[in-house]
Order: C-alpha cells, then sequence, then structure tokens
C-alpha cells in the first residue's frame, strides 16, 4: 500500500518493510494465540487486475474490478462474466440491486477456503477465479460460476442482512447456497443442477447427519465454530429454505424474501425472524416445520401404496422414522413435504383432480405426522407411484418398486429428477447385490433390463446431454458404503462396481461408441450448456469404454489423451491413464507434468491423479508426492490435492485392510495441525464413518483417531472433530 499500513490486531507487527525502493510499505502481524497461529498480511504492489463496469437497473455504474498475480489476468475473463450475469439475475429474481459504486475481487494463492464475501472486496482462492479452455475443466468453470455468485449473494444475505450470532449461520450460508443453485439452475439445466445437488448432499451431508459429527443446521454448542462451516449448515440449509419455497407456494415465497429483506436490511437477524416472514406472506404456520432447524440426523420416509380396484382407489401409507438425535433426545415429527405422482399402466401421469386427499396439495403430500394415510380416488387402474419428485425434501425414501418397476419410471416419469433417481435406485441395487455375491453372471438378467432402460434414454435426443451423461454416470465407491451402512468391505465395492460397468459396456458397446463420436465437439471451446453437456455425455461413453479395457479401448483412451484441445478432455483421460496399470500411464504422468509443471493450478492435476488411484502402490507414491519439490506443506490447494484426495476421495486405498492408509493420513493431519488447524479439522472428516466398516478396518481406523486425540498439544479444530469421531 501507499502509506505504512495499520491493522486493528491484538497482536504487534511481526515484521514491516518497503517494496519498489521504498514506495510500497507492508506489514505482517501474526497472532498472541499460541495454536493455532494465523498471519495477517498487507502487501502492497504484487497484484495487477482487470476492470470492467455493471450498470443497475436504477442506472447506476459500478465499476468491477479482479486482482490477481501478475501474468494471470487472460484467466479472469470468466469470473468477471459470472459476477455480471449473477447481479443481473439477483435484480431480476430478488429485486436486489447492488449498493455501492465499486465492487472488487482478489485472488490467492494460499486460502483456506473457497471464498469470502468482504464487503466490495471479496476475497478468493485462485483455483474460483482462473480459468481458461487450456487450463481448467468444465467443472472449473461451473465451480467459478457457482462461487462467484455465492459470494456476491452474500451482499445481501450475509452483510446488509447479517446473523445475530454463529447459532444463526445458516441463515447467510444456507439461504444463500440455495439462492446460488436457483442461479445456476436458471443459467443451466434446472434438472441436471437438482441432481448435482442432491449428489453432493448425500456425499457429504448425509454421511455427516448420520455419524458422530451430527448437529442440527442450527447447532446448539460448538468449541471451535470454524468446525460449524459444514455441509449440514450449507446444503442441508438450503434444503430448508427449499422446502419453505414448496410449502407456502412460490408467489408468497417471494414476498415472505422482500419482506425479509425490507423489514431486516441492516439488521443482525435470526432464523424466528426468517421464519416470521413467510408465515405472515402465506398466512401458513411453520412452527412446527422450525424444528427441522434443531434436530438432527436425517429422516426416513416409507411409502406404500394398495389398490382397491372394486373401489377404484389407490391408499398410500406413509410414515416417517427420524433417529434418535446425538444428544440422545426423543425426535419430534417433522413437517416433510412430498412431491409425488401416480402413472398409469400406459405411462401417462394421472390427474388427481377435486378428489384429492387432505394434505394433498397441487402435487405436494405435507406428510405432518409419523403416519398417515392418503386416500386417492377415481382410480380406474393400478398406479404406478413417483415420489420425492424434485427432491423435495432432504430425506432417505423407502419405497417397494421393484425393479422393472423402476425400469418403466426410467421410460415414462417426466420429472427430470425422477426419472434420475429411478436410475439411480435401480442400478444401486446391483452394485450391491454384486458386492454381496461378487459373481457378474448373477445377475445378468437384471443387468439386461437397467440396460435396456438406460440405453433408451441415452438414445433420446430429445433429451440434453448433460442430463443423459447423468444417466450414465453409476453412483460412487462411497454412494455403495452409504446405502450398505454396515460391514463395509471397500475391496468388494471397487471390484463390483469396475465388474458392473465393465459388463455394461459389452452390452451397449454400439451405442457407447457412436454416442462418442457424435458428441465431439468441433467448435472452439466455450462454457455453454450445450458445449459442457455434449462433453460431459463424450467422455462419460470414454470411462464406460475404458472399463471394457480392450486394446481398442486402450488405444482410444490414449488418443482422447493426445488429441484434447481442452483441458476437460484432456485431464478425463489423463485421470482414466493414471488409474490404470497400462503402460501409458507412466508417459501420460510425465507428459502432463512436463506440460502444466509451472501452472500451480494445473499441477493439482497431476498430484491429485495420482493421489486418487486405485492402484495397490498409491500409498508409497503419496509418500514421495509429499517430498515432491512442487508439493508445499503450507498450501491448502496443495494439501486438499494430495492428502485429501487420498483421504477422500480413495476408498478402496485409504481403507486398506492393512491400515496403511489410515496411519499415513493420521500422520499428516498430525503435520498440517501444527501449521494450518483448519486444514487439518477437514482432513479428519476422512474418519468420520469409521464405524460403518468391517471389523478389521474399523479397530485399525479408531486406533488412527485415537493417536490423532491423543496427541499433546492439538488444535482445538482438530481435538473437537477427533473427540467427536470417537465418542
Amino acid at each position: 500500500v501507499d502509506e505504512a499500513p495499520v491493522l486493528i490486531s491484538n497482536g504487534n507487527p511481526r515484521e514491516r518493510g518497503t517494496l519498489d525502493g521504498g514506495k510500497r510499505h507492508y506489514a505482517i502481524w501474526k497472532d498472541p494465540h499460541p495454536k493455532p497461529s494465523y498471519l495477517f498480511a498487507l502487501v502492497g504492489g504484487n497484484l495487477t487486475s482487470i476492470a470492467s463496469d455493471f450498470t443497475t437497473a436504477s442506472g447506476d455504474r459500478v465499476d468491477l474490478t479482479i486482482y490477481v498475480e501478475p501474468g494471470r489476468e487472460d484467466r479472469c475473463g470468466w469470473a468477471m462474466d459470472s459476477l455480471k450475469r449473477s447481479m443481473r439475475w439477483d435484480e431480476v429474481r430478488f429485486g436486489r440491486e447492488y449498493d455501492l459504486d465499486v465492487f472488487n475481487v482478489v485472488a490467492v494463492a494460499d486460502f483456506n477456503m473457497g471464498a469470502m464475501e468482504n464487503k466490495g472486496l471479496n476475497v478468493f482462492n485462485d483455483a474460483l477465479v482462473l480459468a481458461s479452455p487450456k487450463t481448467a475443466t468444465d467443472g472449473t468453470y461451473l465451480a467459478i460460476e457457482s462461487v462467484i455468485a455465492h459470494e456476491y449473494f452474500h451482499n445481501w444475505t450475509g452483510n446488509r442482512i447479517t446473523c445475530r450470532d454463529w447459532f444463526q449461520l445458516c441463515l447467510k450460508e444456507g439461504l444463500t447456497v440455495y439462492r446460488d443453485q436457483e442461479f445456476s439452475s436458471d443459467e443451466r439445466s434446472r434438472g441436471v443442477q437438482r441432481i448435482g445437488d442432491v449428489r453432493q448432499l448425500r456425499a457429504s451431508q448425509f454421511p455427516e447427519d448420520a455419524g458422530p459429527l451430527a448437529h442440527p443446521v442450527r447447532p446448539a454448542s460448538y468449541i471451535e465454530i470454524n468446525n460449524f462451516y459444514t455441509a449440514t449448515v450449507y446444503q442441508k440449509g438450503a434444503e430448508l429454505v427449499r422446502m419453505i419455497a414448496t410449502i407456502v407456494g412460490e408467489k408468497s415465497f417471494r414476498v415472505g424474501m422482500d419482506l425479509y429483506f425490507d423489514r431486516h436490511d441492516g439488521d443482525a437477524a435470526t432464523i424466528e425472524d426468517f421464519l416470521a416472514c413467510f408465515e405472515e406472506a402465506s398466512g401458513t404456520s411453520l412452527k412446527q416445520f422450525a424444528q427441522w432447524y434443531h434436530q438432527a440426523r436425517t429422516p426416513e420416509v416409507i411409502c406404500r401404496l394398495a389398490y382397491d380396484r372394486s373401489k377404484a382407489t389407490a391408499e398410500l401409507t406413509v410414515e416417517q422414522i427420524n433417529p434418535e438425535t446425538p444428544q440422545k433426545t426423543k425426535p419430534k415429527p417433522l413437517h416433510i413435504p412430498i412431491a409425488m405422482a401416480l402413472f398409469d399402466p400406459d405411462g401417462h401421469e394421472i390427474e388427481i383432480g377435486d378428489a384429492a386427499p387432505k394434505g394433498y396439495a397441487d402435487g405436494v403430500l405435507h406428510l405432518t405426522k409419523a403416519r398417515q394415510v392418503f386416500k386417492f380416488k377415481g382410480i380406474d387402474k393400478r398406479p404406478m407411484l413417483s415420489v420425492l419428485r424434485g427432491f423435495s425434501a432432504p430425506v432417505k425414501m423407502t419405497t417397494p418398486a421393484s425393479e422393472r418397476q423402476l425400469a418403466f419410471l426410467m421410460a415414462n416419469e417426466t420429472d427430470a429428477f425422477a426419472r434420475w433417481q429411478a436410475s439411480n435406485d435401480l442400478i444401486t441395487r446391483l452394485l450391491i447385490a454384486q458386492t454381496k455375491r461378487g459373481d457378474i453372471d448373477a445377475i445378468e438378467d437384471r443387468l439386461q433390463i437397467f440396460a435396456e432402460a438406460q440405453a433408451a434414454i441415452l438414445s433420446d435426443d430429445t433429451l440434453e446431454a448433460a442430463y443423459r451423461a447423468e444417466i450414465l454416470r453409476l453412483p460412487s465407491e462411497t454412494d455403495i458404503a452409504r446405502e450398505l451402512q454396515r460391514n463395509v468391505d471397500p475391496d468388494a465395492i471397487h471390484t463390483a462396481r469396475n465388474d458392473v460397468m465393465s459388463r455394461l459396456a459389452r452390452i451397449n458397446a454400439k451405442l457407447l461408441i457412436r454416442l462418442y463420436e457424435e458428441n465431439e465437439v468441433t467448435e472452439a471451446y466455450a462454457p455453454t450448456p450445450e458445449q459442457v453437456g455434449a462433453r460431459a455425455l463424450r467422455n462419460g461413453t470414454l470411462t464406460y469404454l475404458a472399463a471394457r479395457n480392450s486394446a481398442a479401448d486402450r488405444a482410444r483412451v490414449s488418443a482422447h489423451f493426445e488429441g484434447a484441445k481442452n483441458m476437460t478432455d484432456q485431464a478425463i483421460a489423463f485421470y482414466l491413464l493414471a488409474h490404470s496399470g497400462s503402460k501409458a500411464r507412466a508417459a501420460a504422468l510425465d507428459t502432463f507434468y512436463e506440460q502444466w509443471s509451472d501452472d500451480h493450478l494445473v499441477l493439482n492435476m497431476w498430484f491429485s491423479a495420482q493421489a486418487t488411484s486405485p492402484n495397490p502402490a498409491t500409498p508409497g507414491r503419496v509418500r514421495k508426492l509429499l517430498k515432491h519439490p512442487k508439493y508445499s506443506a503450507t498450501t491448502p490447494n496443495k494439501i486438499r490435492a494430495v492428502v485429501g484426495g487420498f483421504a477422500m476421495m480413495n476408498p478402496v486405498q485409504f481403507n486398506r485392510a492393512d491400515g496403511e492408509g489410515y496411519a499415513l493420513v493420521a500422520e499428516q493431519i498430525l503435520a498440517t495441525d501444527a501449521i494450518n488447524p483448519q486444514v487439518a479439522a477437514r482432513l479428519c472428516n476422512a474418519f468420520r464413518s469409521w464405524r460403518s466398516l468391517e471389523a478389521g478396518r474399523r479397530k485399525k481406523a479408531r486406533a488412527a483417531v485415537k493417536k490423532i486425540a491423543s496427541t499433546p498439544d492439538l488444535s482445538r479444530d482438530v481435538q473437537e472433530i477427533a473427540m467427536k469421531i470417537l465418542d
């Protein structure tokens, strides 16, 4: 900065100095608290910028600037474009204009979080700002679009209206996640966005809710507040806002949001303030619904449909089972909105009409008791039930649907999410069966049913390519483990998933090859929904065909890698090669490193691809990567790429039967805790589901966590997580 900086701090400057021959000044402070140690720095003269402007709906000009390290300016265009679109969207969707004449974003390489919404100056991890076709995948482009919007939306839901205390954190984070999800849905595909959001919720929040780290969306207590920036607060918090919109209706929801903005602008608000606005706007009581904010765990909803042909009635019995809370308190019934439909045998949705049962309105059942019965009249033929359309509530849904009935829904459902869910449910059953029996021939007939239903969707050119790519994508190994719940053997899951993918690739080989060839994008790269979808579908077929592992398939992957003209295509082939045992693996690793060794963001892919490889030699490889000259134990993104990649995204090697994976991660958690407790605490989450493992692994995982928890001088961040995992 031009003058010596001043920072209000409990500590004294550790270091002062000048840059540019005395023209610029800097100072570094150290927090006096002995552990953890945080550095606060103000440094001038080492950033460059790109600038633009935005005109609000009222005609006011806002100067927009993104600050980055020199030489990165040409990779800020997408972030700037995303910022402008999010500003306009918030004006249209929620009537919220920006209130200052400047908006700045600064992107830095070393940052614990994704971003922070400081008023007028958002601070970003540069991984969520910098993008170019050669250096960033489609997934990165979409993440930048989402997070840029999220932090901008915080201007109203977080800054102008903030939280009274930390226990109201979901009031800014959950609400703002809902807003950024809606933005992405409007910018791209609502159905595909919803599937992606639910995948993430189930992968991160459901296990959190089921394990020792479970807490309500509004927690009752905390030791270290950093540990409550969780999937429950963010993602489940967003689902609660979405349920409010479903319960009160779209128009009343907008009126309620307007009332919230007008009434509490400038306030430090509470969840009660928020809910009161929707009650007033809609005339609907949310007293029972408010229990969602106080009650941890994921409810299970069980639906049973009985049909009486003589009376032309369908009777739907719905039960909610709420597990005991972490505080051992008896859970209360929740208000659960369940979007549903009935289909006739020809695949047409049945009009419910005036004979709708009590508690049903506009396609939604309102479950408010432990058990309710809904009777639908005037149903001439035995109906097929589809429930939780659009994932209308964050619950586990159980129905007695047969595999042929699920295939029927795959063919006839008109709700994009419910159609995908039928596909996901069907293939999950087969993956679990294969995991338990290990005999692919024993489920051949069942695989044929799924393969035919899947092929029908993949062949339907009227569907978005991005949606068909989601249908093609198998549940992850972690997804399968979550469904098994107990005595989990990661080796069996890994083998079963590979076997099922390989067999499906053989059944639908001609179709997959055709889709691979037809969806090549020849135009110049653009992160448009159409191009992103085509690449996702093409790369999805490549993944399936690679699982066949024929000579032709291996050659196709190598050609895909060598001929890639953008990072999306290069990365998928690179990961496939890095995870394979083929001769091309070593050459691909060398080629990728030589090409990108000077780019710290792209090089993280090189680290991650090796750390996530299911190869038995991976733990040893990870130890070598930790000593690599390009690795830094003080850089959060590097830690996440190597240690986080191994612990969170490599279940088969992290959960090795010999315990080596647990020991490696525990060792790195302790090493990281001495430098960066916040990141170390996040790594501890890898152990949260240890109780679901089979006995041998369970014992070794527990021993690793116990070692962490018993280490002297542990930070509060890590100690809180480790003790909860053991408790």
